[in-house]
């Protein structure tokens, strides 16, 4: 008997031309090594670059492979450690385990659908040049130096002992510096927002989840677009939260649908991307926001306006927030989609009496935020560095969109809405979730339109980023295997 991290070298590889998805046949693979006792319980399973790299696939396909044995029982997760095979104790409380086991390894089911966890932790590790379906700009296009230098002057004029920013907790609000830095970069998009009505985050995500945990309980219903983010959807699942989709259209939700859900189920909040909205890339108008605005009031519900890609869209696109005066909305925004993903820091703007109450469950959950990243970053927003970077930015996606517009057609894809932004929503006629496994066993990272829904509905839709898809080889790829999956 071995360890299932023993091989070193090639592993058998995986057969290309079966009609069986390479993640399927892998997790078959391990599946039968484990029945056949050649892989012993508690045994750790090699990681996700590893395994890629034994069996010569993409790390997405291990990633989806480990999915499944996840899903069928034979494998646990264990936290920052890996993946393991479950051991005696935990086969022994299962008492059909076993036969169950047996019968898995005979056959393993269709290989369950792509959920936002798989995407993301395939996200990760897959390589950027060959996904696109990734949701951040390339590593290229980012302003290293410019982080670099703030980072150097933040340090620089702490190391001078004006100021305690490293040798002390940050303030619970976030860095003051940054506050007043973000009240007007709110006040250029008619946001009127003093420092004192806004509060630092680590990333927007961290905004979104103290405000479902401050404002709702398990069992609320709350609006969604639909198509929207996977991540979104599964965050306020996993919170209790009762989801209804309003079908998203070019100017907005769909008033007349979204007027009928609010009189079905009394939603207590709607979440919503307003600007360069994910997938679609489209925007408000400012008669939809207006419309959303009076149906929020009348039915008493709060409104959480998503504005994660503000620095990608013009300044003078209608934002809710703006219009409310957030008296019933709350603003949230962060910078990881222009500075880098590893820069987590967001922020949100709310209501006095609001932002107190979200305060509150910062400090008592994360204590601060990190008060460094924030003052570099208020030195970037004061400085007028970040303006510029991203202004270049929005000069290299224009240039992006045309020629992923151009490849796109000649692969007889079309856009359905009109490209805008970093996404694209691409119909491609056929089944992207099958075409999406297919892509992976050939190495490359998309997004299939089923992550977008809520109810996760079949879809010919795919998101694309137009900054990472414009390797003609991935258009000829995708061509070749849409046609194959045709006949």
């Amino acid at each position: 008997m071995v360890s299932a991290s023993a091989p070193t070298g090639p592993a058998r590889p995986l057969s290309r031309d079966a009609n069986v998805p390479l993640a399927q046949q892998l997790a078959q693979r391990f599946a039968e090594r484990i029945q056949q006792g050649l892989i012993l319980p508690g045994a750790k399973l090699p990681s996700v670059r590893e395994c890629a790299r034994q069996y010569g696939v993409s790390p997405f396909t291990v990633v989806a492979a480990y999915d499944q044995l996840l899903a069928s029982g034979q494998l646990e997760a264990r936290k920052q450690r890996g993946f393991f095979v479950r051991d005696s104790r935990a086969r022994a409380q299962a008492p059909h385990a076993a036969k169950r086991h047996a019968l898995q390894a005979q056959q393993l089911p269709k290989p369950p659908p792509m959920d936002a966890t798989a995407l993301l932790r395939g996200m990760f590790q897959s390589d950027p040049r060959r996904s696109p379906g990734l949701g951040t700009l390339p590593a290229e296009w980012l302003d290293l130096p410019m982080l670099q230098g703030a980072m150097r002057r933040m340090l620089s004029a702490s190391g001078k002992g004006s100021d305690p920013l490293l040798l002390h907790y940050g303030e619970p609000a976030g860095d003051a510096q940054l506050r007043r830095a973000l009240s007007q970069r709110l006040a250029d998009l008619s946001i009127a927002c003093p420092p004192e009505q806004l509060l630092s985050t680590v990333g927007a995500t961290h905004a979104l989840d103290l405000i479902t945990r401050s404002f709702l309980q398990p069992g609320d219903t709350v609006l969604v677009d639909d198509p929207g983010w996977a991540i979104e959807y599964a965050r306020l699942s996993n919170a209790g939260m009762r989801l209804a989709p309003v079908p998203r259209g070019p100017d907005g939700p769909d008033l007349a649908a979204m007027v009928q859900l609010v009189a079905q189920h009394r939603p207590r909040m709607y979440v919503t991307v307003s600007v360069l909205h994910n997938p679609t890339g489209n925007s408000l108008s400012l008669a939809s926001a207006h419309q959303i605005l009076k149906l929020a009031e009348a039915a008493d519900f709060l409104v959480v306006e998503d504005d994660t890609y503000a620095f990608l869209a013009p300044t003078h696109a209608p934002r809710l927030s703006a219009l409310d005066g957030l008296k019933r909305s709350i603003y949230v925004s962060g910078f990881s989609k222009i500075l880098s993903p590893a820069w987590r820091v967001g922020y949100l703007a709310a209501s006095p009496e609001r932002i107190e109450r979200l305060t509150h469950l910062k400090l008592i959950s994360t204590l601060t935020s990190s008060p460094m990243a924030e003052r570099a970053l208020a030195l970037c927003l004061e400085q007028g560095q970040l303006r510029r970077h991203a202004e270049r930015v929005q000069s290299n996606l224009d240039a992006a969109r045309q020629r992923t517009q151009r490849l796109a057609e000649a692969a007889d894809c079309h856009f359905v809405t009109p490209p805008q932004g970093l996404f694209g929503w691409l119909d491609v006629g056929v089944d992207t979730e099958r075409l999406a496994l297919a892509l992976l066993d050939e190495g490359w990272t998309t997004a299939p339109g089923m992550l977008f829904s809520a109810t996760r509905q079949a879809s010919t839709l795919m998101r694309v980023n137009f900054s990472t898809s414009q390797n003609p080889a991935f258009w000829r790829c995708l061509q070749q295997l849409r046609e194959r999956q045709k006949t």
